[in-house]
């Protein structure tokens, strides 16, 4: 089982409205409520999660779920994280 940061799926609602965020590659998405899809840095993943966890607005609710990727998803994703080589 991998425990990166690229295999969770975070969850913010909000009265009727669900943003989702999750790693896609090497960049954060943010899905927005309407289904719109933005990068986000990682900084403002927590800017957005964190005051949810820490329960400032009660009305907001954080859920985060595990999803396990492939063997071959793995090795391509590791591909891209490694620098290239030079010769």
């Amino acid at each position: 089982m991998r425990l990166t940061t690229d295999n969770y799926l975070i969850t913010l609602q909000a009265g009727n409205g669900v943003e989702r965020y999750y790693r896609d590659g090497l960049v954060w998405i943010k899905e927005s409520t309407r289904g719109r899809k933005f990068k986000a840095t990682a900084e403002q993943v927590l800017n957005h999660l964190l005051p949810a966890l820490a329960g400032v607005n009660q009305r907001v609710s954080a859920s985060v779920e595990h999803r396990d990727m492939s063997e071959t998803a793995a090795r391509q994703l590791e591909a891209l994280r490694e620098p290239p080589r030079s010769s």
